[in-house]
């Protein structure tokens, strides 16, 4: 017998509180363990651990829009719950997807809230010719369970042609049919 819920709002919840807890618990470590702008090097020349802080959005957009971001992140929210049926539920993928992107919410806004700014921590970076380097803007699993969801959710929409409703072509009373 699995282990886990079967309830597919039991299992949103599961999976939003899991990477809420994963996230808020890896951003204390970084907290503890790195000074703001430290850095712990585990691949020199690709990966390494940072603490920066971000009030902005991704790829370090809206800068010092803490409170608008935070508001907004409130909203999405709200939306997703309010129409989770966009996402498949009854699918176990469309949960998935769900639950990754409520608890990548929560997980910044809670940082938003309690900080002031979103805390980053991975970075990936490759070296230049000149000693500088290039990088992909720090992350952390907030944002990896947004994306990852994001991702999900295109993949849901690619489904099978069976999977989604089509309308049959036009009847000899000139009006459409579902096929179903």
């Amino acid at each position: 017998m699995p282990a886990g819920p079967r309830h597919p709002a039991a299992r949103i919840t599961a999976i939003l509180f899991l990477v809420l807890f994963l996230d808020q618990c890896s951003k204390l470590l970084v907290e503890r363990h790195l000074d703001q702008d430290g850095r712990i090097v585990l691949v020199d020349g690709f990966f390494r651990l940072v603490h920066w802080g971000n009030t902005g959005a991704a790829f370090n957009l809206f800068q010092d829009s803490n409170r608008i971001l935070a508001t907004f992140a409130i909203c999405a929210f709200v939306f997703l719950c309010f129409n989770h049926s966009m996402f498949q539920t009854r699918r176990i993928v469309g949960q998935v997807s769900l639950g990754l992107m409520l608890g990548g919410i929560l997980g910044n806004l809670a940082d938003r809230l309690r900080t002031g700014h979103v805390i980053d921590f991975l970075y990936f970076y490759a070296r230049r010719r000149d000693g500088g380097e290039i990088g992909f803007p720090a992350f952390n699993l907030a944002d990896s369970a947004i994306f990852t969801g994001v991702c999900l959710v295109l993949l849901l929409s690619w489904g099978r042609e069976d999977d989604k409703p089509s309308l049959a072509p036009l009847g000899r009373s000139g009006g459409m049919a579902e096929s179903r």
